[in-house]
């Protein structure tokens, strides 16, 4: 009875061994074979059906179609299939993306909606942006849009490889929006002592906030994974990114706009007031273009808080419509808290970009003269004291 009783339990256990190796290498080769997907273009030929439904486990509505579509382009083109769009309403001879999927295993085929076709909308607004800045812009306005073209080269050709490969993403960015500040300044202004002393501003500016944004970050110890794209980018890189280091690259080059706009402004006011009062002082100058640089402060850094709000809206209608956590609990929130110290360090660097550039620009714009007649000045300088009093 025992040598049976063993032969059993072996072949059993070689049964089973067996099985599951085989098992194994069957969802082994599962895993190897992947589905085919590509996304091409089709076009709605007819609207079978549309109606209201509730998201399965929820009372949220949303509006649901099973159309008719003709594939346009890819290896099924031409052909006409049949599809349900539970993602957003087309209309009978819209143009979409489809996204077609063919199993591996089995070639089982699958359709779904994927976007809308937007381009030719989106073409069509960026000629309109192209020709205001040109017509009302002139040459200032085209040497602009070359600047602004250029910058886009710097980022993806330099900052996007840069940060790819494993190099700091905040030393990258410092280097990436210098390149940008310097190019854009000189290409739109051209090569001059107030240009210069514009860009040498902003270069200034941005390393007081590279550092500033270095200390904040680390000090409420965000660590950069504040959305899912950082979390999918993280895997896609299998670790390589310094997610810290992107995220102050990320408010240095937010940046950039407001902080150009507030150095060449006072570089500007600075060259003009000397101009038109060559002989007043240094000190003076420097005063009048410090009044100039706090009324455009309040405005910047009203629009620079009002632009993060709007960008941020539906992440502020959620914690808005979040009742079971109190304000601090999602202040504290890294999301929001992320938020935050973006909004702040871009506004702390565009409020520094004022007196930065001032002085920089007084000391290279504004020459020493000889005033032969000091009553007229101190008359002057008392006129211009009314003025701003009164406002």
């Amino acid at each position: 009875m025992q040598k049976p009783l063993q032969f059993t339990i072996v072949m059993v256990f070689l049964l089973g061994v067996f099985l599951t190796s085989g098992n194994f290498q069957t969802a082994h080769a599962q895993e190897l074979i992947q589905n085919k997907v590509e996304t091409v273009k089709a076009q709605v030929l007819e609207i079978l059906s549309q109606e209201v439904r509730n998201i399965p486990g929820t009372e949220t509505s949303h509006d649901f179609q099973k159309i008719k579509a003709k594939i346009l382009e890819g290896d099924q083109k031409g052909q006409e299939i049949t599809v349900d769009n539970d993602y957003l309403s087309l209309k009978v001879d819209e143009i979409f993306y489809l996204r077609h999927e063919t199993d591996g295993l089995d070639g089982r085929e699958m359709y779904a909606v994927s976007e809308p076709y937007r381009l030719p909308a989106l073409y069509g607004f960026i000629s309109l942006f192209v020709f205001c800045v040109i017509v009302f812009g002139g040459w200032q306005g085209l040497r602009g849009l070359i600047a602004l073209a250029a910058s886009f080269v710097f980022i993806f050709y330099l900052l996007f490889p840069g940060i790819m490969h494993g190099y700091s993403p905040i030393l990258v960015s410092i280097g990436v929006s210098s390149l940008i500040i310097v190019l854009g300044s000189y290409v739109t202004h051209g090569f001059n002592r107030t240009t210069t002393s514009a860009v040498i501003g902003m270069v200034t500016t941005i390393l007081f906030t590279g550092a500033l944004a270095y200390y904040a970050v680390d000090v409420t110890r965000l660590s950069g994974f504040s959305s899912e794209e950082s979390v999918y980018l993280n895997f896609g890189t299998n670790g390589t990114i310094d997610f810290v280091g992107l995220l102050l690259g990320g408010i240095l080059i937010g940046l950039l706009g407001v902080l150009y706009d507030a150095a060449i402004s006072q570089a500007i006011a600075i060259e003009e007031l000397h101009k038109i009062g060559p002989h007043l002082s240094r000190a003076f100058i420097f005063k009048r273009a410090l009044r100039i640089g706090r009324e455009h402060i309040g405005a910047l850094v009203n629009t620079l808080a009002i632009a993060y709000v709007g960008a941020s809206l539906p992440l502020l209608l959620l914690f808005y419509a979040t009742t079971d956590s109190s304000f601090s609990l999602n202040l504290n929130r890294e999301l929001f808290a992320t938020e935050v110290i973006r909004t702040m360090i871009g506004s702390i660097g565009l409020v520094l970009a004022v007196p930065i550039t001032s002085l920089i620009s007084v000391l290279m714009l504004v020459k020493h003269h000889v005033v032969s007649d000091k009553r007229l000045v101190s008359k002057e300088q008392e006129a211009i004291e009314h003025v701003s009093h009164t406002h």
